[in-house]
């Protein structure tokens, strides 16, 4: 049974502040919430955090610094959550401060928050922060950060970075298995698609294990890949959703953050399915997303600020969490299992055991 995109009208607003870094259903809390004020590889040496936190974090202080905004139903939202589970669970003091799409407003709402000194960790996300977060981090050598999404190599940043390429491989194999199964919804051509916001190394690694993933079980498959001109532009998903269905596609994965809602709407209104990015999208589509590649932002923003209270969060290394650390996932509820075959979910299973297991060399963009 296929079912109507839900609340397409509501996600095409909260487009407008998607942008996707490309990483609970609880929405953002204002309480925790507060629009900016104006104004690599990792190092071999680790030094762990100063000092211990109390045992249960009141001594803490942390300010997350997002380069967007909140309401995207993927990356910000999900490093909110890891935010709010850090200030409820550890009862540490936390700030998320909402930078917002400009990139112009990036650097003077770091730089605010660090200049407070109100801080005792600092985190804030995504490559096109390194340049910003680079020279803050050198002028302000006893502030520590925690960066996402990408790495810098300084002596007070401890860098998180995700194995997105591994669980991308998985969505190929759904892609792959579904456009090989007959099912309603799918056509004899072996074809696949991807779009991305941007052309950019990130978006790239997600697309490698794609193709790779659907390759593991269709060899002769196509993967028609086209890239937006920006993270929140519905209605450009659209039309190159519909471009690539028009070419056979009838499975296609979108990283591209509100740009993806478009793909969402394309699939839905031609009967073809989606692949979800950064948290479970799922529930956005029903019938239509199949599945989503999971970027656990949440779950290692919570462990750092555990760590880091605990003092015991190491500086001037960069970590990479992948399926075996729990850093990425593909998304297995109920609309997967209402869409996907039984025999592609094994092979979902065995891809994901295997590649824990180092018996897969996922193909990467961002090298070894």
């Amino acid at each position: 049974m296929r079912y109507r995109f839900r609340s397409m009208t509501a996600l095409v607003a909260v487009a407008a502040v998607g942008l996707a870094a490309c990483g609970g259903d609880d929405d953002a809390s204002d309480d925790t919430s507060e629009e900016a004020e104006p104004a690599t590889e990792a190092t071999d040496a680790a030094e762990p955090a100063d000092e211990p936190a109390t045992e249960d974090g009141a001594d803490i202080s942390v300010a997350l610094v997002l380069n967007g905004e909140l309401g995207d139903e993927a990356f910000f939202d999900s490093a909110n959550r890891g935010a709010e589970q850090a200030a409820t669970e550890l009862g540490i003091e936390v700030r998320v401060i909402e930078a917002g799409l400009d990139a112009a407003g990036w650097e003077p709402a770091l730089r605010s928050a660090v200049a407070s000194g109100d801080y005792d960790l600092v985190i804030t996300g995504t490559a096109p922060m390194a340049d910003v977060l680079g020279p803050l981090a050198e002028e302000f050598p006893d502030q520590q950060f925690v960066f996402y999404d990408a790495a810098l190599a300084a002596d007070n940043i401890h860098s998180i970075t995700y194995a997105q390429n591994e669980a991308s491989y998985l969505g190929g194999v759904v892609a792959g298995g579904l456009t090989s199964s007959g099912i309603e919804g799918t056509n004899d051509d072996l074809v696949v698609g991807f779009v991305g916001g941007l052309d950019l190394p990130v978006i790239n690694d997600f697309r490698a294990g794609y193709a790779q993933g659907a390759a593991s079980v269709v060899p002769d498959v196509e993967v028609l890949t086209s890239y937006a001109a920006g993270f929140g532009d519905p209605a450009q998903g659209r039309e190159l959703a519909e471009a690539q269905i028009d070419q056979g596609a009838d499975v296609i994965f979108q990283v591209a953050g509100g740009t993806g809602f478009g793909v969402f709407e394309a699939s839905t209104g031609r009967g073809t399915y989606a692949v979800g990015v950064d948290t479970n999208q799922n529930p956005l589509a029903p019938g239509t997303i199949a599945t989503s590649v999971q970027k656990n932002v949440d779950v290692s923003l919570f462990q750092a600020i555990e760590r880091f209270a605990a003092g015991d969060l190491p500086f001037g290394v960069t970590e990479t969490l992948g399926l075996a650390e729990g850093g990425v996932s593909l998304a297995m509820d109920e609309y997967y299992e209402q869409i996907v075959p039984e025999d592609v979910r094994t092979l979902v299973d065995e891809a994901r055991d295997a590649i824990i297991a180092g018996e897969i060399e996922v193909d990467t963009t961002l090298g070894s």
